[in-house]
């Protein structure tokens, strides 16, 4: 029995990379007709045979996709029961041999309804689809019924975030809580978050801001996979700092079985739109040898060049594959190049998974460009006084401690009577004064590894460290005789001791620390001032400091 029309048409939506601008995969989308694919499903789901129209209509997909040829990984939208029952694959496993796809090649988007199988049923199923060759991500992820526990245990390599969230993520305070949570948990998983359906350039740019770095939606309407132009952040925005990885930075390639012959790459790497490398893999799709464009077809284009090539492996003319793990960050590629890992001038550096399978390929001035723009954003809020990060940066660190349920301690410091400072001594002196404090506390946090400092402005910097490190802040910043020119100054420290479960968010930690700030402002002579998260305590530790 077949689902869904004949005539069911698809579109391609590309995902982009926010650190290229690059296209790193496509999905399939089925395009409304007469009669809604989601109204077919849901009567393929009542007649109990939702696995069967879910495989058909991703055996439609792949077929829709072959001639365009993108090369790109595709992602096909599968409900939970379908995967739960992996073996019901077989036909799109049938439909991908026909069109010289493989499984590796396919991401599968796992989406509701999620209640109709058991967690076991579905973890189960996903290791076997893992088995049959398919890479995995969840759909929905913040609207689907899909528990905590069953993303924490998933094989899947990828999650996108429902539109739903993304569309709160520039006002609304929980969601965006909410969603820093899901960042930190990520980056601790080695999960890649994709933004769906962006739709307005303030979307946009709260995904920036959260340090979410792939995306697809209709603010890119119009584009084909390839590079696209990607819009500015929105005014005010404050990107966050993510160091790309290769996995991030993908392109593809051409791919040829390792006995493949020379004309078989030459036939491909001559055909239209076809980028310029062909890697040829083993069974296992690990790569055993590259080629690239311009070197081969010389080689097999010149004078009895094809009488002495066309018939002979491709391997004869080939490089051995440079590979780098799909989850190398940016910055330790570009130590390794620099330290003559690679051969001067190879440019090209193909990626792969923890079992040395073909991701795709990196192109190292791509990996520079990124870099620097990393560099220049986060040139763009470091306080030119202090070359400190600002709030943001000890506000995303709060975050992640508070996610992983880690002990810290929140600190906020300021110099007293900054403003009479200013008026007797003078502008310059003031400035001499927050450089010299922002410097020591540079230094401090280059010795103590879980302290980090922001400088929130004039003479206020926010600071979080281990519990275990709050009597050496204290100790350096209450124990110096500062001074402005030849007069001295006293400084006042707040400090706020946060244990797992008594603080919800960054702003509820800095909402208790301002009662304590004042409270040490209160204290003569440089003091400190301690409080605890879930209660009413506080305690003066030192005063009258000189």
């Amino acid at each position: 029995m077949a689902w869904f029309p004949a005539d069911l048409e698809f579109a391609f939506q590309p995902l982009y990379s926010l650190h290229t601008g690059e296209a790193v995969a496509v999905e399939a989308l089925a395009v409304p007709g007469e009669v809604a694919v989601g109204k077919m499903l849901l009567d393929a789901r009542a007649a109990g045979r939702l696995a069967e129209a879910d495989v058909e209509l991703a055996v439609r997909a792949v077929l829709a996709e072959a001639p365009h040829a993108t090369l790109l990984p595709l992602h096909i939208n599968v409900t939970a029961v379908t995967v739960a029952a992996a073996d019901a694959l077989e036909p799109l496993r049938h439909a991908l041999s026909q069109v010289a796809r493989r499984p590796r090649e396919i991401v599968l988007e796992i989406g509701a309804p999620f209640e109709d199988v058991t967690a076991d049923a579905l973890l189960s199923g996903m290791r076997r689809c893992r088995e049959l060759g398919f890479r995995l991500a969840f759909d929905g992820i913040g609207t689907a019924n899909l528990s905590w526990a069953t993303l924490s245990r998933a094989p899947v390599e990828l999650a996108k975030i429902d539109h739903a969230l993304v569309r709160h993520a520039a006002e609304d305070v929980s969601t965006v809580a909410f969603l820093e949570a899901l960042v930190s948990y990520a980056a601790r998983r080695d999960l890649r978050l994709v933004a769906g359906d962006v739709e307005t350039e303030g979307e946009l740019a709260a995904v920036r801001r959260l340090g979410i770095r792939l995306v697809q939606g209709r603010l890119f309407t119009g584009s084909r996979p390839g590079r696209v132009t990607l819009p500015g952040t929105a005014s005010g925005a404050t990107p966050s700092f993510a160091v790309p990885r290769m996995q991030d930075m993908l392109r593809p390639a051409v791919t040829l079985p390792g006995t493949a012959t020379c004309e078989q790459v030459r036939v491909a790497l001559t055909r239209p739109h076809m980028p310029g490398a062909v890697v040829g893999l083993d069974d296992r799709g690990r790569p055993e040898w590259t080629i690239e464009r311009d070197g081969f077809l010389l080689a097999v284009t010149g004078p009895y060049g094809h009488a002495l090539y066309a018939s002979r492996p491709a391997a004869r003319l080939a490089d051995k594959p440079r590979t780098v793990p799909a989850d190398l960050g940016a910055l330790q590629l570009l130590s390794t190049v620099a330290r003559g890992a690679y051969p001067p001038g190879e440019d090209t550096l193909v990626v792969v998974d923890d079992l040395g399978r073909y991701q795709g390929l990196v192109l190292v001035p791509e990996v520079v460009h990124a870099m620097a723009t990393v560099k220049i954003e986060q040139a763009a809020t470091v306080n030119p006084l202090t070359r400190l990060p600002g709030t943001d940066a000890v506000a995303g660190e709060i975050e992640r401690r508070l996610a992983d349920s880690e002990p810290f301690a929140a600190a906020w410091l300021d110099i007293d009577s900054f403003k009479q400072v200013n008026d007797t001594a003078g502008l310059a002196v003031g400035d001499d004064l927050i450089r010299a404090l922002g410097q020591a506390l540079g230094e401090l946090a280059g010795g103590l590894p879980k302290l980090r400092v922001s400088h929130v402005g004039g003479d206020d910097f926010l600071i979080v460290c281990g519990v275990d490190e709050l009597t050496a802040l204290a100790d350096r910043v209450l124990e110096v005789p500062w001074r402005a020119g030849t007069t001295p100054v006293t400084v006042s420290l707040a400090t706020l001791i946060c244990t797992a479960g008594a603080v919800g968010s960054y702003r509820e930690a800095a909402k208790l620390l301002a009662p304590l700030k004042k409270q040490a402002k209160s204290v003569p002579g440089s003091s400190w001032v301690n409080g605890w998260a879930g209660t009413a305590e506080a305690k003066v530790l030192r005063h009258g400091q000189r």
